[in-house]
């Protein structure tokens, strides 16, 4: 390792900033990569339409430059840490429907043994407090060690948005209430979190008054507490919660109304978005891996706060994961906090953190004065979303047949093999191949995130071709399989070095938006409505994926009415994915679902005849 760069020796900002910052493409290599990425998705005219456009706004006397020219002076001001300082709000902040379901994602933890309790969901949601407790302290005392990957270190920035980080709406753009900012200088000083009991909503402090966090008996005793106070299930309307639900203007004038309603409102918003995080109780024990998912991601949104950063979620049984709210935190930064959640047992976590025993935590609930108009708010928040959880379908698929152990002995990418897997078994299902989104971390960059990736690429067209080919020998069609692996190892590549195109156009598009006038670009360019944007940004199959042996699935919705969303998860010996549609096409999702077992099983025996 560098002396330059440290890992489990350095405190956990240590890196920041040293990591180099996310580079800025030069606007005619975008443009030209555009071109490439959506070609294969188009007609010859539809082609041809969209390159006079290209050509029209990257013309030297044209909008690109002018709009390109101020965000490289934006990107050279020192007070910009990147180039896409601005794009994250606006992209995630800025999107105006509801988060619930269509935002946030979730992951369901692995298995803890809990034979021998009596009461396996109080003990479950106490030894995931005190993990988290336990990694709270640790990093406000910078003592969460950084990422090191391959000697590259990873930006850690996004682990100040674990912990008392809320979402707030906005009329027009929402807005976080975090730590670390000029509101809340370093880290949350708060000590309570919030747990919800069968729609009733309880602040629970979780480290005492001595600033010691409370023992695990001592947690247990007060979500014991919680569960007597809560047992009564709260009246739908009565349950705030609800209204995080709705669509982000409608939410925000609620949200006005309410706290302007009784300053005791105030009072309890300042609760729950100060919580350090929150635990939700439910009370059922999920059937099966499908249903506990189905409940991470849309359960009762009574017993919620989609706009907290960080909600565990445990049920009767103690199965248990987490819901994120994804302004702030991507998969790769919740996936290092569950691993080291998992990682050691709770009596590690509550020895490192100087957990002592102090009697029952501090338990009041958390209530709110709702008029008429408040009241049939919520209700109808309530009945929209539960319509609109059932309105979507979904289904996991584990494939345990083989895994990346496998997959890299046949000498292949694991996350390329399930890629082309994905395109074969969307063109059997469908007739044809479709847009592919696929998220790719950029973490190695100062304040990075992702990166969007096109999937679709020349090679997998001949790929999929060749694959149902009667003619093609298996020599061909490993040919071309190993053509289109090998392109989309590179395109990815390509994206991790900050080379790809879309959101640096998209940007721009923004720019132009914000102060386009004044930068002589009144009007919107033409480019935007071309075929090739709008046909490269409509996905049929959004993907991502999440490799950790802490977690059993991972998933989110999809993201257009003919969408299917898939979250997998990669293992040594198996494959887990999480698959979401709209129920109006389900039936395409469940076609989808069984050509892909056997497009996994064909490939890989493909590759093993040799």
């Amino acid at each position: 390792m560098s002396s330059e760069f440290q890992g489990d020796r350095a405190s956990t900002f240590h890196n920041e900033d040293t990591l180099p910052r996310v580079p800025l493409p030069a606007l005619e290599d975008t443009c030209a990569r555009f071109l490439e990425w959506c070609a294969p998705l188009l007609t010859q005219e539809e082609f041809a339409d969209t390159e006079a456009a290209v050509r029209e706004f990257g013309r030297a006397d044209g909008p690109g430059p002018k709009l390109h020219a101020d965000l490289v002076r934006y990107n050279a001001d020192p007070a910009t840490h990147s180039w896409l300082d601005t794009f994250w709000p606006a992209r995630y902040l800025g999107r105006r429907d509801r988060i619930a379901l269509n935002a946030n994602f979730i992951f369901l933890f692995r298995d803890t043994p809990l034979r021998g309790f009596a009461e396996p969901q109080v003990e479950r949601a106490a030894r995931l407090i005190a993990a988290a407790v336990n990694y709270k302290i640790q990093l406000d005392d910078e003592r969460i060690p950084p990422i090191v990957t391959r000697g590259q270190p990873l930006s850690m920035e996004q682990n100040k948005f674990l912990f008392s980080t809320t979402r707030i709406p906005g009329p027009v753009q929402d807005t976080v209430r975090a730590p670390y900012s000029d509101e809340m200088p370093g880290p949350s000083t708060a000590r309570h979190i919030v747990v919800f009991q069968r729609g009733n909503a309880f602040r629970m402090h979780v480290v005492g008054p001595g600033g010691r966090p409370y023992s695990l008996d001592d947690l247990a005793a007060g979500l014991r507490e919680v569960q007597k106070a809560g047992a009564a299930r709260a009246a739908t309307a009565t349950a705030a919660g609800h209204l995080t639900t709705m669509a982000r203007a409608e939410w925000a004038a609620a949200r006005d109304r309410l706290a302007a309603l009784d300053p005791g409102n105030a009072a309890a918003l300042d609760t729950i978005e100060t919580a350090l995080f929150c635990v939700c109780l439910e009370d059922l024990t999920p059937d099966d891996d499908l249903a506990a998912c189905d409940q991470l991601l849309h359960g009762d949104s009574g017993n919620r706060w989609f706009d907290k950063a960080v909600s565990l979620i445990v049920f009767a049984d103690g199965t248990a994961g987490i819901n994120v709210e994804h302004c702030g935190l991507d998969g790769t930064t919740i996936l290092s906090f569950v691993d080291t959640m998992l990682a050691a047992s709770p009596e590690e976590h509550a020895a490192q953190s100087g957990a002592t025993a102090q009697g029952v935590p501090t338990i009041e609930p958390v209530t709110f004065v709702l008029d008429d108009a408040l009241r049939a708010d919520i209700a109808a928040a309530a009945r929209s979303f539960a319509q609109y959880g059932a309105d979507t379908a979904t289904v996991t698929l584990s494939f345990d047949e083989f895994g990346v152990d496998e997959v890299k002995r046949l000498r292949m990418s694991p996350d390329a093999f399930v890629q082309m897997a994905y395109q074969l078994a969307h063109k059997r299902a469908k007739g044809f191949i479709g847009t592919t989104y696929e998220s790719i971390a950029t973490r190695q960059y100062l304040r990075g995130r992702t990166e969007a990736m096109r999937v679709v690429t020349p090679e997998v067209l001949r790929f999929a071709s060749t694959m149902d080919d009667p003619a093609a020998s298996p020599d061909e069609r490993r040919v071309a399989f190993r053509a289109a692996a090998d392109k989309h190892v590179e395109r990815a590549k390509q994206c991790q070095a900050g080379a790809a195109p879309e959101q640096h156009l998209w940007e721009l598009q923004l720019i132009q938006k914000r102060r386009g006038a004044a930068l002589g670009v009144p009007e919107a360019s033409r480019l935007y409505e071309t075929p090739g944007w709008l046909t490269m940004r409509d996905d049929y199959l959004s993907t991502s994926s999440a490799p950790s042996t802490s977690i059993r699935y991972f998933g989110f919705g999809a993201t257009s009415s003919r969408c299917i969303g898939i979250a997998y998860v990669l293992l040594p010996d198996r494959f887990n994915l999480y698959l979401s549609t709209p129920r109006p096409v389900a039936g395409m999702m469940y076609a989808f679902a069984d050509r892909l077992r056997e497009a996994l099983r064909e490939l890989r025996d493909l590759l093993d005849e040799r």
